[in-house]
């Protein structure tokens, strides 16, 4: 198989990671228990009425999957009657004249009324017709799914049913602040990882190998949620221990205010390094142990170059091939781990964002949470498969 079938069959194999990501995304929030309409507005005095009206302007009355009853009902005679109760105003009677579109809501048990809605300059009438009269249009994609496909193609993640905003716009006021954490805590575990990993195999047998050994598996053991606390009680009254600026402070420009942020991510990104630096410096002692093992070492070592030399010119830079995997693998780990860090110490991003969202049944911000780190999940692992095949050429795209 040649590089570029190689990379077509990636391509395919991301695009229908994706498709069976979007029907578990969408599918995973709708069996969560709890009505979304009564947790938006915490009002025991709110009506049935009133209920139906909520979940109607976010289009949970739609059916989940595919619509096989009625999307819309067509008045077929001069003039048909609405015995329905107003949402606005209380109880009148209704008429709808021929040609008239109204939206399908429920059909009775002996299937001789229609429960229907008539939108009228902004005034919602809903009330019962006669099934005699009128005709029931189906549509099968007019359900909540297809829906959710149709605003993905336009870029439209919805609104979310708390903060009444778009999801998009949440997502971009809080992905960067989660990326400069993310991106922090990894460059500092995998630089003192590989550090580590590479000292203990190149002390290997000895005291320091062992306690290196002992500290990697400890660290790596850590409860992410639970090493944020420890190090947000030591740390209390030396460095701040929530928020991403300092309350009530004036920022006189933007190094003073680059510079509060920064203090602000000590913690966070150190909890983030320490957990995950652990599983690197594994990664790195066993590759450069196993580089050890090939001839081409034994060769340097023939040749009379010390340990220090072979690690720095020969085996580094082929030990440093699985670190580009390792990282990509462990992104969606580092995302789940953010989100206990920024619960933890309150900073702004994502993972508070996640958090929030779910105590509040927020569907569509966890729908759009959780389709961007899906995205950079996917991407991250097709990057790393094709770098290390540039990187590497002894792989071969079998």
């Amino acid at each position: 198989m040649g590089r570029r079938e190689y990379l077509i069959r990636k391509i395919v194999f991301a695009i229908f990671t994706l498709a069976v990501m979007l029907v578990f995304n969408f599918t995973l929030f709708r069996i969560l228990p709890g009505d979304p309409a009564k947790l938006l507005v915490r009002d025991p005095r709110l009506s049935r009425e009133a209920q139906e009206r909520i979940r109607r302007s976010f289009g949970l009355d739609k059916p989940v999957w595919f619509n096989t009853e009625g999307s819309t009902v067509e008045v077929l005679v001069p003039s048909v009657v609405l015995l329905a109760e107003s949402l606005d105003s209380g109880e009148v009677v209704s008429q709808a004249v021929q040609g008239e579109q109204l939206d399908y809501v429920e059909r009775n048990a002996d299937g001789q009324w229609l429960s229907v809605l008539q939108i009228n300059e902004g005034r919602i009438t809903e009330g019962w017709v006669q099934a005699e009269g009128v005709q029931v249009h189906t549509n099968l994609f007019d359900s909540q799914f297809f829906a959710y496909l149709r605003n993905l193609l336009k870029g439209d993640l919805g609104v979310s049913f708390s903060l009444r905003r778009d999801v998009s716009e949440l997502l971009a006021d809080r992905i960067w602040r989660t990326v400069i954490l993310l991106l922090g805590g990894e460059i500092v575990a995998v630089i003192l990882g590989s550090i580590a990993g590479l000292v203990a195999a190149w002390r290997r047998g000895t005291r320091l190998e062992t306690g290196l050994l002992t500290l990697g598996l400890i660290s790596w053991a850590l409860p992410t949620f639970w090493l944020g606390l420890i190090l947000l009680i030591l740390a209390r009254g030396r460095l701040p221990i929530g928020g991403m600026i300092t309350a009530g402070l004036h920022h006189a420009g933007a190094l003073e205010y680059w510079l509060d942020v920064g203090k602000h991510l000590i913690l966070p990104t150190l909890t983030l390094a320490i957990v995950y630096l652990g599983e690197y410096m594994l990664i790195m002692r066993s590759s450069v142990l196993e580089i050890f093992a090939e001839d081409y070492i034994l060769v340097a070592k023939a040749k009379g170059l010390t340990t220090f030399q072979i690690i720095k010119d020969h085996a580094l830079k082929n030990a440093a091939l699985p670190m580009v995997t390792i990282v990509a693998l462990t992104l969606g780990y580092t995302v789940g781990g953010a989100i206990q860090v920024e619960t933890v110490f309150s900073w702004p991003g994502i993972g508070r964002l996640i958090y929030d969202a779910v105590t509040k049944r927020d569907y569509p911000v966890l729908q759009g949470t959780f389709l961007l780190l899906a995205l950079s999940v996917i991407l991250a692992n097709f990057l790393a498969d094709i770098l290390y095949l540039i990187l590497d050429p002894r792989v071969k795209p079998d």
